[in-house]
């Protein structure tokens, strides 16, 4: 076998293996997917109800909440940008960045300052190599996130909120955004942004089916208020469970759509390498033929020189 041969032989080998891996990521992805998408599923309806008793709290009582409460000048906003832990997801995390990239400069051509909170590896690995601040960052958990991981990225969020801008409160914040990616089909995700606090009422109606829907009164007690204090935590704690959820489900499809892409790129170049490797074989049997054609006349012409 030729030197060449053997470097194709050898290529083959290398990238059937690999063509081996990438399948089997994309069949673990497929599957991740469904369930992702059940859970996405069972999400909603409380994340809905939710929603629809905060409009009704909101539209039924005239109070002053951070949760539905527009700040006349705000200064300062909370992002908070979901990516993932893992790559091998094709644009998934970056897209997720460039959105959040996007919503910074505007929010700052507002004239607000801006606190970055991130979930997922690679938007803190992104901040971190270009040696940005950082309010506070979550890992570990973004190919399955449980709602306990939703609670605790909730919890300091709901603090900055509650605090005062205007009393000179450092970590308070006047808007509360998310940027996630949003699950649409097996085909498409679209990297979103959206304000979660202070709640629109008519982005809330909208969004649970009740515009234009007349609410019935409601009388609140203890009050109102306590009642929206109560409210306040699970409403940021399921918009950020279902951004999770959709999250997790967008780069499981990502990563399925880069493997198989991946995997059949390897086929392509498997037969390229088989093709290149036929044609060296066949080279090397041709210059052994030749070889040996060339041998055996030399000594046909030998003999006959001795004959004479």
């Amino acid at each position: 076998m030729g030197a060449q041969l053997r470097v194709y032989k050898r290529r083959i080998r290398a990238v059937t293996a690999t063509k081996k891996i990438t399948k089997a990521m994309e069949m673990i992805a497929a599957s991740r997917i469904v369930k992702a998408q059940r859970k996405v599923a069972a999400s909603m309806p409380y994340a809905t109800e939710l929603t629809r008793a905060v409009t009704a709290v909101a539209t039924g009582s005239n109070t002053k909440h951070a949760l539905t409460t527009e700040v006349e000048a705000p200064v300062r906003a909370a992002i908070l940008l979901i990516t993932s832990d893992r790559g091998l997801a094709g644009g998934y995390s970056s897209n997720a960045i460039k959105q959040a990239e996007r919503l910074t400069e505007r929010l700052r051509g507002e004239g607000k300052e801006v606190d970055t909170y991130i979930v997922g590896r690679k938007g803190v690995a992104y901040f971190g190599f270009r040696e940005r601040k950082v309010a506070e960052s979550w890992t570990g958990f973004t190919d399955s996130p449980a709602y306990a991981d939703a609670k605790r990225v909730a919890a300091p969020l709901i603090e900055a909120i509650q605090l005062d801008t205007a009393e000179g409160n450092g970590g308070g914040v006047d808007e509360l955004h998310i940027v996630y990616t949003e699950f649409v089909s097996m085909m498409t995700q679209n990297a979103v942004d959206g304000r979660m606090l202070p709640l629109s009422l008519d982005q809330a109606a909208e969004e649970t089916g009740a515009k234009g829907e007349i609410l019935p009164l409601f009388d609140f007690e203890p009050s109102a208020e306590d009642v929206l204090d109560a409210l306040l935590p699970r409403y940021v704690e399921s918009r950020i469970y279902n951004a999770l959820l959709q999250s997790a489900a967008s780069e499981h499809a990502a990563r399925r759509r880069a493997m198989k892409s991946a995997t059949d790129n390897a086929g392509d170049l498997i037969k390229s390498l088989s093709r290149l490797a036929n044609a060296a074989r066949q080279a090397e049997i041709t210059q052994e033929i030749s070889e040996i054609v060339g041998g055996a006349s030399a000594m046909a012409d030998a003999t006959a020189g001795s004959d004479k």
